[in-house]
């Protein structure tokens, strides 16, 4: 961690905060970057499975921690209110797949997130009750695809191959999914996760340890920042992350939700509860949320 400022004779340490380096995570750090909360925190980018380590292991003080590890990093509390989520297609979690999904045999999985990959795994076995082989492997499509039936890409990974790989989309308003290409399906996790029940996908959420003190209204400050900024942050930061930025707008504000309601809540019980069930965690916890 990099010293703070120094105040008063002694060394100030800021807190330490755990950021997934994807495109769908600026506008929550907008404020800390740009805004009023600017100097208050120390960022660290990374991937999602490395933000939960990094938690877990009290290298971070707060992080944005994918939903599965919720059950698995004892005595977390989740800043409420605020998560990367969706209520439909996703776009940037997405199965690119050389079948049908019913007739997929082997699955290479983008190793930067385990949420997804459970996701994926409890979509095959329940849903469509199939149980390819999997195994993880470098986001990288087109490698990917020559060694399996089908590819997990996650984040701007995802985006940037879709953009770069134009797909023909099913005319269903509900499903982004099974749009195709000569050889090539592509199902978009979150319209699955919206077909097979109806509520919104959680994909990670703010979480710090219980004993951690913050100001956690910070949080929700910069995220609001962030929102607001949406047309300079996707002429910034779309390009940075492979894709234009009229579709970084479009990713940003259609397919990506920033809430943590009722609905999404529900959402992600079911989602520990069905994790539960594909042996995927060990057992399910209630969520502690921050008062």
């Amino acid at each position: 961690m990099q010293q703070g400022e120094r105040k008063q004779g002694a060394t100030m340490k800021k807190p330490m905060v755990s950021v997934v380096h994807y495109l769908n995570t600026v506008p929550l750090i907008w404020g800390m970057l740009r805004g009023e909360q600017r100097g208050k925190f120390e960022l660290d980018f990374t991937s999602p499975a490395r933000c939960a380590d990094a938690v877990a292991e009290g290298r971070a003080d707060v992080g944005i921690i994918p939903s599965i590890e919720l059950q698995r990093v004892p005595g977390l509390v989740v800043i409420p209110g605020i998560s990367i989520s969706s209520l439909g297609a996703v776009r940037s979690v997405v199965l690119f797949s050389k079948k049908p999904i019913e007739d997929v045999e082997s699955v290479r999985l983008d190793r930067s997130s385990r949420t997804s990959v459970a996701l994926l795994t409890i979509l095959l076995r329940k849903f469509y009750g199939i149980s390819p082989q999997m195994s993880p492997a470098e986001p990288d499509g087109d490698a990917m695809l020559r060694s399996a039936d089908a590819a997990l890409l996650i984040g701007d990974a995802a985006l940037a191959y879709r953009e770069h790989h134009p797909v023909t989309t099913e005319t269903s308003a509900e499903r982004d999914s099974e749009a195709s290409r000569p050889n090539l399906k592509v199902y978009d996790l979150g319209a699955e996760w919206k077909r097979f029940t109806g509520l919104p996908f959680v994909y990670a959420v703010w979480a710090r340890p219980a004993a951690t003190r913050l100001a956690d209204a910070d949080f929700e400050r910069s995220r609001d920042a962030g929102l607001a900024h949406i047309d300079e942050l996707a002429v910034e930061y779309g390009p940075r992350h492979g894709i234009t930025p009229a579709q970084a707008k479009i990713y940003l504000t259609r397919n990506i939700d920033y809430n943590l309601s009722e609905d999404h809540r529900k959402g992600m019980a079911l989602f520990h509860q069905l994790a539960h069930e594909a042996g995927l965690i060990p057992g399910v916890e209630v969520l502690r949320f921050a008062s």
